[in-house]
């Protein structure tokens, strides 16, 4: 059929299954930056990784500086060697020693201490590194025997349940000089002590061996007993 002069065209509209043009739409802003402007992904996470790094480095660092401060001024662990202070402490406890408090008093009869050997036992061949661990009997001023099985501070005995038995040798008595301590082991015959090699210089004292924390069976305090002795003696001190 003709269309009539000066009619519009039919419409697609009227067609069936004909699609209409989209309207149109202006195009969206891109969303990200042109490839040349976009920082590098793997960069990115190289820096994240390093800069985590330095971080843990850095946390490293110093708990290592923090756990030697405390190893060299507060505390220290300890590990026990031989039967010297059985039974008191057995082969192979691990101890707490602590070197605070004869920064502030001297040791106290009783005290179990960690100490580095005088110059008389590094006369016989021990080094430096080789601590000991004894229980300090006699302070500076007092004098100490061994007879008949018995300790004697000052003329009186001491009462010491915690030794493995009673020394079976007799020792003279000697004064404690100023600067000085005696120790000697709980399991009295079976120990290198002040009975053999003679008074430890207190700056040789490490520390003092506070808490056993294993094995977890004997997990604890180690206390030091009251002696029940004069401290000290007063007047002239035997150098």
């Amino acid at each position: 059929m003709t269309t009539p002069p000066g009619d519009p065209p039919a419409s697609n509209a009227s067609l069936p299954n004909a699609i209409e043009p989209s309207p149109t739409v202006a195009s969206p802003e891109p969303s990200e930056a042109p490839a040349g402007d976009r920082p590098d992904l793997e960069t990115q996470r190289s820096a994240s990784f390093w800069k985590t790094q330095r971080e843990n480095g850095l946390v490293l660092a110093i708990a290592l500086a923090l756990a030697l401060v405390i190893r060299l001024f507060v505390a220290e662990p300890r590990y026990i060697p031989s039967d010297s202070m059985v039974p008191t402490l057995q082969v192979g406890d691990r101890l707490v020693v602590e070197k605070i408090s004869y920064r502030l008093h001297p040791p106290k009869q009783g005290d179990i201490v960690v100490f580095d050997p005088p110059t008389q036992l590094q006369q016989l061949g021990y080094t430096t590194d080789q601590a000991f661990i004894k229980r300090v009997i006699g302070q500076p001023g007092q004098t100490v025997q061994v007879h008949l099985g018995k300790v004697w501070i000052d003329g009186e005995p001491l009462t010491e349940p915690y030794i493995a038995e009673p020394p079976g040798y007799e020792m003279r008595s000697v004064t404690v000089p100023s600067g000085h301590v005696f120790v000697m082991g709980d399991n009295r015959n079976n120990s290198n002590d002040s009975h053999v090699w003679g008074f430890l210089p207190v700056e040789n004292i490490i520390g003092r061996a506070i808490f056993r924390f294993y094995p977890i069976a004997r997990f604890g305090r180690l206390e030091t007993p009251d002696f029940g002795v004069p401290a000290l003696k007063t007047g002239a001190l035997n150098e």
